[in-house]
């Protein structure tokens, strides 16, 4: 099933391509295609696909599944919204040594050795504009110290910029945007930064977030590049 959905994409860009040379004839042989293929997948789909899962998925799965399909998405129909957990059950927990998200467990060797592989800066100021946690990546773009944690951001720069500091922070405490973006020239490299609101499960306003990454190289990509062109 998962090399047809392959199939159909690749359908699918073709038939983008056809449409942009004017190929009128390459476009109904692939439009076919396209339609003898996706009636293949349908059929399997529902007389062997979903019978099986009924047969096998137990009934309190199925909000998960549900969950997970709205995050990846629909291809022709997207069913409404299933109704609001409780907050209760999408907050993280420790058991065992292990911090359960709802997306999966972690323990803390993993989680900060994660969030250090990230290849951007990420530093977090909480709800009362105080600095609580910057990762160590490997390559960060702007130094920081232990020093800095506990301090106001507002303190963590120039006096002449603090007032759009401020600004950033009440739009965001009050929802008036949802992010704030910049980009300068450091060291002879792109730098890309952006803040982000950070909202917690009830819509409580939790702090915000700095992301910091160099783009210089992702600016020079072009074309693609797939899995299988690593072979």
């Amino acid at each position: 099933m998962w090399m047809e959905h392959d199939q159909i994409r690749a359908i699918k860009r073709a038939i983008e391509a056809a449409l942009e040379r004017g190929e009128h004839a390459r476009l109904v042989e692939l439009s076919q295609g396209l339609l003898e293929a996706m009636m293949s997948h349908f059929y399997k789909e529902n007389n062997i696909l979903f019978p099986t899962a009924l047969d096998v998925i137990g009934e309190g799965e199925w909000p998960a599944i549900r969950a997970e399909f709205d995050g990846i998405g629909y291809c022709c129909i997207t069913p409404p919204p299933m109704p609001a957990e409780g907050a209760g059950e999408r907050a993280a927990a420790v058991r065992g040594g292990e911090i359960e998200l709802p997306t999966g467990k972690l323990s803390v060797e993993e989680l900060v050795a994660i969030l250090n592989a990230l290849p951007v800066d990420i530093t977090f100021v909480d709800k009362d504009d105080t600095v609580r946690y910057f990762n160590e990546a490997r390559d960060r773009i702007f130094v920081r110290t232990k020093a800095v944690l506990g301090r106001k951001v507002q303190n963590c720069h120039p006096q002449k910029s603090v007032h759009i500091v401020e600004r950033i922070l009440d739009d965001f405490k009050n929802k008036r945007r949802d992010v704030a973006e910049f980009w300068i020239e450091f060291k002879g490299r792109l730098v890309y930064i952006r803040y982000f609101p950070v909202w917690g499960v009830d819509g409580e306003y939790l702090g915000v977030i700095e992301v910091t990454q160099d783009i210089t190289d992702i600016k020079k990509i072009e074309g693609e590049k797939r899995l299988l062109d690593e072979e």
